[in-house]
């Protein structure tokens, strides 16, 4: 991910993120659902590309509850 689309995670709001969130869990969902049924997939790389994707929104989600908890 560039720095460039780091600091959009990082200035989105929440509702955002968890749109974007949803729809990335999607995408892994159906690159797996692809992966197991014997089907050759494009880019293999993009399966770790979007879990990475998936744990950086819920790094972003995570600090901001624990900074509103203060």
């Amino acid at each position: 991910m560039k720095a460039k689309e780091w600091n959009e995670i990082r200035v989105s709001a929440d509702a955002e993120l968890a749109a974007k969130l949803r729809d990335l869990r999607q995408e892994q969902f159906n690159l797996r659902l692809q992966q197991v049924s014997a089907q050759r997939l494009e880019r293999p790389s993009r399966l770790r590309d979007v879990r990475r994707d998936i744990a950086r929104i819920e790094t972003v989600l995570r600090e901001r509850q624990l900074k509103a908890a203060k």
